[in-house]
């Protein structure tokens, strides 16, 4: 979060300078998250449950670093080549096969007033 401290006037600099403070002593008042994360851990084992029951999934006893991002079972996939369906005229080398981003030669012979049907290669 980036704020232009130029662009304030000396009451948004007062607000933010309070807003600043309460979260500081917010932050403070807690206590670190090892600590709260062994006593949770302790009055789950107490109990007779794990964290893993308690809060689903596989949760781990010590925290070894930061947590891993979740992948999507779709992410990364590939899927299979589709064929070109439209040629740049100025450069025959230039394709694109409809899928994703428009590319820059189409989107700017589009925006002159051209249709991107125009640009089909014919079969």
């Amino acid at each position: 979060m980036t704020i232009d401290l130029n662009a304030l006037s000396s009451r948004e600099l007062d607000a933010l300078i309070n807003q600043a403070k309460k979260r500081k002593t917010t932050l403070t008042k807690r206590k670190p998250v090892a600590t709260v994360r062994s006593k949770l851990t302790a009055l789950a084992k107490a109990e007779g449950y794990s964290i893993a029951e308690l809060f689903g999934g596989a949760a781990k006893a010590k925290a070894t670093g930061p947590a891993k991002k979740r992948v999507s079972p779709n992410k990364g996939r590939k899927l299979g080549k589709v064929p070109a369906k439209y040629r740049n005229p100025a450069n025959a080398k230039e394709t694109w096969s409809g899928r994703g981003k428009q590319p820059r030669w189409l989107a700017a012979l589009t925006k002159k007033g051209k249709k991107a049907e125009d640009f089909l290669i014919k079969k």
